[in-house]
């Protein structure tokens, strides 16, 4: 095979700082962190997944219980009286990763969805001596995702990546 070298400092010294920046990419997933919680915060406050489809709406049930605790609901499903889970929502980088979601116990549920009495139950005795017996949930939980690369984020994310090589390329 023909063996050509290139003896051009720019070029060399371009290619350097490519190399570089493909050896350690945490800038790039520290800008791909930022989209994500922004395009997640977004999907908050449409009520919509990663592919702008609604979230199934509160059951009645749960407006009952609203209700009964005289708590106010927030706007959409998933944006409770303390809006905990759309607060919640970070990022964690290394050289070659990005995660990003909610340390809130349930979010998995509210992602995923789950059966009544998927995780158990609760029993015991009430203040008032009453023997009590409450599946977890209580009620069945639809799929609500909040989390997710949809359509507009891939092509979001292609422009960041596109960005980064091409800083690192023009030093």
């Amino acid at each position: 095979m023909p063996r050509i070298d290139i003896t051009s400092d720019t070029l060399t010294a371009a290619l350097s700082r490519l190399s570089g920046a493909l050896t350690d990419t945490t800038p790039l997933m520290q800008d791909i962190g930022e989209y994500m919680v922004k395009s997640t915060n977004d999907n908050f406050a449409s009520g919509t997944d990663p592919d702008g489809r609604p979230w199934a709406p509160r059951s009645q049930a749960t407006l009952d219980a609203y209700a009964a605790r005289k708590d106010k609901p927030g706007p959409r499903p998933l944006i409770g009286a303390t809006k905990s889970l759309s607060s919640t929502i970070s990022y964690e980088v290394g050289e070659d990763e990005v995660l990003w979601g909610s340390n809130m116990i349930y979010a998995a549920v509210q992602q995923f969805g789950a059966e009544a009495g998927e995780f158990g139950a609760r029993m015991g005795t009430n203040k008032k001596g009453r023997s009590f017996f409450m599946p977890i949930p209580w009620g069945n939980i639809p799929p609500r995702p909040f989390l997710g690369v949809g359509k507009d984020d891939e092509t979001g994310l292609i422009e960041i990546i596109t960005e980064y090589l091409e800083d690192a390329t023009d030093g």
